[in-house]
């Protein structure tokens, strides 16, 4: 149950109970369940479907909602990671400058391009027939990144959120998380096959592989995992999946 409410309290806006105790277990744990944390957060993106407004407008929408129902987590860790990258400095400095509480003009860049991408491909995903669960299952997809690169990578600094996840997901329980995620994705396509569901798992193969090469990048420009590669993984995963979700 601590891993539970880690989980939902960090990656969501849920008001849960907070744990009793935190440690590396429990982080370990909470990651595992990120798949879950998607599946809820996917499910009330997808509700603005049901808005009598434009595509556009609805796209910009179910962002709007995986942003504030995230707490901008993961697009704060893009935005950070993008400056860091951008900098040019070596893995040190590169730190540094993420760590920092202003966004520079590549972090800026960054988010208005995920943002941008994100919202056209949910607009298109959104108007046609079982969308809905395409984009639910995108959204869950994104998150299954998270106990990946918590399976055996490094941390980048003695401190922070990559510290505490860091190689804390052993390769059982990666396989679990993703056994998690499928069953989920499965459930959501079994309620509303009617996108496609080789389209659907498509995008989630593509988005995850896609948010971990992008973080194996990162980790190997600065020396390890921090948690603003951690939502760097996650909002590459998710633009990459609604990518290959949008209709040609």
């Amino acid at each position: 149950m601590n891993a539970l409410r880690l989980c939902l309290g960090t990656l969501t806006v849920l008001p849960v109970r907070p744990p009793e105790a935190v440690d590396r277990r429990t982080a370990g744990g909470a990651m595992v369940l990120a798949p879950l944390a998607g599946l809820l957060l996917g499910l009330a993106a997808a509700l603005v479907a049901l808005l009598p407004l434009p595509p556009l407008v609805i796209g910009l929408l179910a962002v709007g909602v995986l942003a504030v129902g995230s707490r901008a987590l993961h697009l704060d860790g893009l935005a950070d990671t993008a400056d860091g990258l951008g900098s040019r400095r070596p893995a040190a400095g590169a730190l540094e400058v993420m760590r920092r509480s202003d966004i520079g003009p590549f972090g800026v860049v960054a988010l208005v391009f995920a943002i941008g991408l994100q919202a056209a491909s949910a607009a298109s995903t959104l108007d046609r027939p079982g969308g809905a669960a395409a984009l639910v299952v995108a959204v869950m997809a994104a998150r299954t990144v998270l106990p990946l690169l918590c399976h055996r990578l490094p941390a980048a600094r003695p401190e922070g959120l990559g510290q505490m996840v860091a190689g804390t997901v052993g390769t059982t329980s990666a396989l679990l998380s993703l056994g998690l995620a499928a069953v989920l994705c499965a459930g959501v396509l079994l309620a509303d096959p009617a996108y496609g569901v080789v389209r659907c798992a498509l995008a989630a193969v593509v988005g995850v592989l896609a948010g971990l090469g992008f973080a194996a990048h990162c980790v190997r420009r600065f020396g390890g995992l921090t948690g603003d590669v951690l939502g760097a993984g996650v909002e590459t995963a998710l633009t990459a999946a609604l990518l290959v979700l949008a209709p040609d």
